[in-house]
Parts: C-alpha cells; sequence; structure tokens
C-alpha cells in the first residue's frame, strides 16, 4: 500500500511537470492540464453565442472600424515579433477576430485563440486610439499567455485536492467533514486561486504594455487609462480578497515597467 502511495505520487509529480508550459515572452512557468484545443473549441462556441446574442456594431461603423484598426496592428505587430523570435507555433493557433457589442459597458475581453469583443461603453472611457490600445492589448495578453488554461487547470487540482480530503474524511462525522472541506475551499481560493489571478492579471499588464508599444502605441498612455477606470468603481475590494492587483498597485508597477519597455519595444 505504502509503495503504491509512492508510485501515485511520482506519477502526480510527472503528470505536473510534463504539464508546466513557458509564458511566451515573460518567460514564466504555468500549469496548463487542459487540452489547448478543447480550450479553443469551448472559447470559439462560447464567442459565436455571445455574438448571437448581442447587437454587434456594423463594419463600417466608426466605432467598429476604430477597434478592427486597434487590434489589426496589435496583431500584426505580435505576429511580425514572434515569427522573428522562433514562436511562429504560438501564432499558428490564433484565429483572430474583433468585434464591438453595441452596449454600454466599460469591458473588452478575448477569448483563447484571438477572439476579440470591445463593449462601445469603453470608448469614451479610452479616449483615443491610443487608449483603447491599452486594453485591447492587456486582453489579447491573456490569451496569448493561455490564463484561461492556466485557471481552469487549476480549479481542476483545486477539485482533486477536495475529492481527496473527502476521501480521507470518509469515517468522520458529517459535521466534521462539513467543517474541513469548506476551511479548504475558503483556504485554496485565498492563498492559491486569487494570488494566481492577480499574477495573472500582473503578468497581462506587463505583456499589453509590449503589445501595445510593437504596435507603435506609446505605453505611457497606460497609466491615465487605469486611472480613468478606477474612477469609474464605487467600492474597493481589499488585494487580497481580489481577483486583481488594487489600482494603486497596478498604477505603480506599470509606472515602473513603462521606462524599459518604451526603449526596448515602442518604434
Amino acid at each position: 500500500m505504502k509503495a503504491l502511495k509512492i508510485c501515485t505520487c511520482l506519477l502526480t509529480v510527472s503528470i505536473l511537470i510534463a504539464s508546466c508550459r513557458t509564458v511566451p515572452i515573460t518567460g514564466r512557468k504555468q500549469l496548463n492540464l487542459v487540452p489547448d484545443v478543447l480550450i479553443r473549441e469551448m472559447a470559439f462556441t462560447q464567442y459565436d453565442q455571445v455574438l448571437k446574442q448581442s447587437k454587434t456594431l456594423p463594419k463600417d461603423d466608426e466605432l467598429a472600424k476604430l477597434v478592427t484598426k486597434v487590434g489589426t496592428k496589435i496583431q500584426m505587430a505580435l505576429e511580425t515579433y514572434m515569427n522573428a523570435n522562433g514562436m511562429q507555433k504560438e501564432m499558428k493557433k490564433m484565429q483572430w477576430a474583433f468585434n464591438t457589442v453595441d452596449e454600454n459597458i466599460a469591458n473588452a475581453w478575448c477569448m483563447p485563440g484571438g477572439k476579440v469583443v470591445v463593449y462601445a461603453g469603453l470608448l469614451p472611457i479610452a479616449q483615443s486610439e491610443t487608449g483603447l490600445a491599452v486594453v485591447m492589448g492587456h486582453e489579447i495578453a491573456h490569451a496569448l499567455a493561455r490564463h484561461g488554461n492556466e485557471r481552469m487547470s487549476e480549479s481542476l487540482l483545486v477539485s482533486l485536492g477536495g475529492m481527496a480530503l473527502q476521501e480521507a474524511l470518509k469515517e468522520k462525522k458529517q459535521e466534521t467533514q462539513a467543517l474541513f472541506l469548506g476551511m479548504y475551499m475558503v483556504g485554496s481560493h485565498v492563498a492559491l486561486s486569487l494570488p494566481n489571478n492577480r499574477k495573472q492579471e500582473s503578468e497581462a499588464d506587463k505583456l499589453g504594455l509590449i503589445f501595445m508599444s510593437m504596435a507603435g502605441y506609446n505605453p505611457e498612455e497606460a497609466i491615465p487609462f487605469w486611472q480613468r477606470m478606477s474612477m469609474l468603481k464605487k467600492t474597493k475590494t481589499p488585494e487580497f480578497l481580489s481577483t486583481h492587483p488594487s489600482d494603486e498597485t497596478r498604477i505603480k508597477n506599470l509606472s515602473g515597467l513603462i521606462p524599459k519597455i518604451k526603449a526596448e519595444y515602442y518604434k
């Protein structure tokens, strides 16, 4: 029995090591347990559903043309850089699309595989083409860095850990099981999921600056953009309980990154 447990642990460690990947450009190691092809299929299906259920602006609309223009410039700059640095394989997985939804929501997102949606309510906050490049670069960074896959992989590990704990507690009273399982779920959320989400957000901030700079947009515009976004929040969650860095932390980190990124990538 002891030998079996050791073999199981070794197998688990081997699987985790084999499932580690490197985020392009930043070089951070991440866990990817879910096949990319499955993630993209799910993302593309959801993207199509969103478009069917939403009022998208026609391609000849001025706002839609601006979104497409910014997205295409970032796409082309990113493809040029990745191809020149031996990362062509990463780009072959992307199936780019840029759509603008006619809703007064200050938001944008990019599905795994490069499917982007920008809501019309974001444009007044962006204020300019460069401001729009800040947020689109950030969202595209999430997709390129496989943050969706990473979060699903972490959730899978937490679920497996919960199942293992439940098995270990099966001889205990129901109240004891509920107490320990509840503590485990809260603990894993605060100690694992939230810090990792904040790490991914900071990584997307950094990559977003790089991507917009590659496309010819001044990364210094990121500071006033995120300051404007910060002003929209009516309440602020403590950073350790949030999926995102605090506004103060984000702006401080960006301010430290901009000079080097601008010198290296902004043309």
